[in-house]
């Protein structure tokens, strides 16, 4: 007899011992309809929400088959179960998934003696996908149409089209590299492996991935052979193709994962909420969009770049990986992923993997004649086809017919997409310059010599003098760094402030370009800042509020500016140290005086505990700062002795009273604030340029709010403090004017410091519009620099960051950059002994 769903659903909910609120936070199915489902009042059920609820449950597969059968009992008419006197078998019902989230395998028998064998079957069917609820189907919906949108705007930047796409093919990778075929199929014991075929094209790559069973594929190819082009293909393509799992491609950069501190999951959301902010929404369960779509699987990570991973991390991100079962796309060199297999003793486990091939001599005649837009000379085109010739026709012969050394090194330079796009920009798009010189094998005498020379020539290329358009209002011209030189200089230092000790970064984000100072000189940028605001802050309201001669208000600002610049300097100095300097990131929120917003759901208790003790310490740095100034300001009026008792039990009892004042009023400011946080807009996409405009409003917004705020907390909260206080600490004076001239001071003074040293615009203002361009490590309009160099092609753009148009690319500007600065000698080792086995040259440096 079938159990009763709505019993059998509370047996097992409370077997667990979770309460409905729990199980709904954890599935994702509302309580509403848990409730119901329980009591029996539901009766239009569906199985994607039993089998969410099934998961979040952890049920067994026995469980698991006693839920379906309640479930497909409760389903059909009470006519058609009197007439059978039972439901269906379990095992027939589609997409219940087995423990572990896999289908159960079809059955039959095989013939007396065998029951029960499986059958292999030719084509795998994907399992059913689970019901998905309304929230996450539309954050995946909206999350798809920018992730369309980025990659193509991508591709059309990177010109991939112009004048058709570079043909990329690839053949099976080495067995050593692959799983077996059973593992990539998710066979079960005794199933027959299918050939799954992998062959195909740029044009293909879809249709291709969709056929591996176990959606994980790797992908491999030396440097620069189109890997990272691939990625952004395979990912549009699986957005136009009809998907049985409706997951979302999304490209990540893997290359900045630490395996060791973070794991994969955490990493992706992370990666998520940074390049698309709107996903810091709350789900129904409570947590972020982005945690929701990954943990439900909505989400099919494009992780390009393996290699990239630090050398010493490889082998753990690879265990990392092998300790997933979740689709995803991997791209690697050969190299360093062959090296990774050997540590961990296997691949990445049910992967298929390819290999891509070089281009071949009849790519290189389809392709580079046609990105020439003027004809060689009159008598190329005399072959009676009409169709002009090139300057590459030339050099395309020779490589057909010559067989010397020259024509060997440009034809193995010349395999790559990387070094076919560098040879075009620099002669095919470059007046006056002629490819045959690539053939000239004394200025080029090896591979390494051709392909320096090719990298360093695409930035003096796409930086070429030009008359700078201007703007539509005649303003400044758009493009004002067409300097050659002073474009690499800057590019430089930008790819040298990539390289760290224990790794190189690749992602280039304009919150963390302060990062290239030491840790000393901005600490030293933010006292400076911080105490310029809270001078100016004085001496703006003691013009307005007492009646001070200028020279001792002077004195005064002068005084308690530094004073309480060296406090925040201290505070910044250790969140620096205990955050690594990645604690001031931008920030996911938007400020907005509607108190219900109800977009971040339920915020956690200790968020306002967070910004309760974040605001008191700040507040009480100041607090103490000013005691002293006031101390050392009367000192020099009055001519009174410092070490006075007097001065100095007066100033102590400035420092407690004016702490507990500005850290009390900080904390309770800075608590109330998280309250008018609100999730970025829907469809903020997070571009590096958008990104900073967003922070740069919310910074302005910050301000707008904690200045007359801060101002009143201190005004009245002083009142009360010395109130309490008056018995305990002997007299106190807290006139009118003063506490209007202290929170005045404290409220401007402190929500400026505050903004400069503590957000990401802050830092970006101080130190990349301010400190580096007094350096001349970076112009005067980063930002307007870096978007001009994305769109000359010499960067480009992943979400909220730029990268390198090419790792080889970042490399060599390093290391020219290094080579040309005199702090930066090259290190100098014993060579080893003669017998002693050399080291294999890298390919990027």
């Amino acid at each position: 007899m079938t159990e009763d769903l709505g019993s059998l659903l509370r047996e097992l909910r409370e077997g667990a011992n979770l309460t409905q609120e729990q199980v709904a936070e954890r599935s994702g199915v509302s309580e509403r309809t848990i409730r119901r489902l329980e009591s029996g009042s539901s009766t239009n059920h569906r199985m994607g929400t039993v089998n969410l609820l099934a998961d979040a449950l952890s049920l067994s597969e026995g469980d698991r088959l006693r839920l379906a059968a309640a479930l497909a009992g409760s389903s059909r008419s009470p006519a058609a179960r009197a007439a059978t006197g039972t439901g269906p078998r379990p095992e027939s019902i589609p997409g219940l998934p087995r423990p572990g989230g896999e289908p159960r395998p079809a059955t039959a028998d095989t013939g007396p003696g065998r029951p029960g064998h499986a059958l292999p079957a030719p084509v795998p069917a994907p399992p059913v996908r689970p019901a998905v609820h309304d929230a996450l189907a539309d954050a995946a919906r909206e999350l798809a149409t920018e992730v369309r949108r980025r990659w193509r705007s991508e591709e059309a930047q990177r010109r991939v089209h112009d004048p058709f796409p570079l043909p990329v093919r690839w053949k099976p990778a080495a067995p050593a590299l692959t799983d077996r075929a059973d593992n990539i199929q998710r066979l079960g014991p005794g199933e027959t492996p299918r050939e799954v075929d992998l062959d195909g094209d740029l044009r293909s790559l879809a249709e291709v991935y969709l056929r591996i069973p176990s959606g994980r594929l790797v992908v491999l190819g030396r440097a620069g052979s189109g890997k990272s082009i691939l990625t952004i293909r395979l990912a549009l393509d699986l957005l136009e193709t009809p998907d049985p799992h409706r997951r979302v491609p999304v490209v990540f950069s893997i290359g900045s994962w630490d395996p060791s501190t973070t794991a994969l999951r955490d990493w992706l959301i992370g990666r998520l909420l940074r390049d698309h902010p709107h996903l810091a929404r709350r789900s129904s369960g409570g947590v972020p969009l982005a945690a929701a779509l990954v943990d439900t699987d909505l989400i099919l990570p494009v992780l390009d770049g393996f290699d990239e991973i630090a050398e010493g991390l490889r082998r753990d991100a690879l265990d990392a990986l092998n300790a997933t079962s979740t689709p995803l796309v991997l791209t690697s060199r050969r190299e360093e992923y062959a090296e990774a297999v050997r540590a961990a003793h296997a691949p990445l486990v049910w992967a298929g993997c390819i290999e891509l091939v070089d281009l071949t001599l009849e790519d290189l005649a389809d392709y580079l004649p046609r990105t020439t837009r003027t004809v060689a000379s009159d008598a190329s085109a005399a072959d009676g086809t009409g169709v002009p010739g090139s300057a590459w026709d030339a050099v395309l012969t020779g490589l057909r017919t010559g067989q010397d050394s020259a024509h060997r090194n440009l034809a193995t330079v010349l395999t790559t997409p990387l070094m076919i796009i560098l040879a075009r920009t620099l002669y095919s798009e470059t007046p006056g310059r002629d490819p045959a010189e690539l053939l000239d094998d004394t200025r080029f005498p090896s591979v390494k010599s051709l392909e320096e020379h090719l990298l360093a020539g695409f930035v003096p290329a796409v930086y070429r003098r030009h008359a700078p358009e201007r703007d539509t209002a005649g303003g400044q011209p758009r493009a004002p760094y067409a300097d050659p030189a002073r474009a690499e200089h800057w590019l430089g230092h930008l790819a040298h402030h990539l390289v760290r000790l224990d790794r190189e970064r690749q992602d280039l984000a304009w919150w963390q370009l302060g990062d290239s100072l030491s840790r000393s000189t901005r600490i030293t940028a933010f006292v400076l800042a911080t105490a310029m605001g809270i001078t100016l802050a004085d001496w703006l309201i003691g013009l307005l509020l007492t009646p001070l001669p200028l020279g001792e208000l002077l004195l005064q600002g002068g005084l308690m500016g530094p004073a309480a610049g060296l406090g925040f300097g201290a505070v910044y100095a250790m969140a620096d140290r205990s955050g690594g300097g990645g604690a001031f990131e931008p920030g996911h929120v938007r400020l907005t005086l509607r108190a219900a917003h109800g977009g971040l759901g339920r915020r956690p208790l200790r968020t306002f505990a967070s910004r309760f003790a974040q605001g008191l310490t700040g507040g009480a740095v100041l607090g103490i700062g000013c005691a002293c100034a006031l101390t050392l300001q009367r000192a020099l009026v009055s001519g009174t002795r410092l070490t006075d008792p007097q001065v100095m039990e007066g100033t102590l009892i400035n420092m407690v009273v004016l702490g507990l004042i500005f850290g009390s009023a900080g904390g309770l400011v800075f608590a109330l604030m998280a309250a008018l946080e609100a999730p970025v807009d829907v469809t903020t996409a997070a571009s590096p340029v958008s990104l900073l405009a967003s922070n740069r409003t919310t910074a302005g917004r910050q301000f707008l709010i904690l200045a007359p705020a801060f101002t009143l907390a201190i005004a009245f909260g002083g009142y009360l403090v010395v109130r309490l206080l008056q018995g305990v600490m002997g007299p106190l004076n807290w006139g009118l004017q003063d506490s209007l001239f202290i929170g005045a001071v404290g409220g401007l003074g402190g929500a400026a410091s505050y903004v400069l040293a503590f957000t990401a615009w802050g830092q970006w203002i101080v130190l990349a519009r301010v400190w580096l361009p007094l350096s001349g490590r970076l112009p005067w309009a980063p930002a307007a620099f870096l978007d001009d160099a994305y769109r000359r092609g010499v960067l480009r753009q992943t979400g909220a960051v730029y990268q390198f148009r090419h790792v080889r690319l970042q490399h060599h500007l390093g290391r020219t950059f290094r080579g040309r600065h005199p702090d930066f000698a090259p290190a100098t080792f014993t060579p080893p002994p003669a017998c002693a086995p050399r080291p294999r040259e890298g390919e990027g440096g």
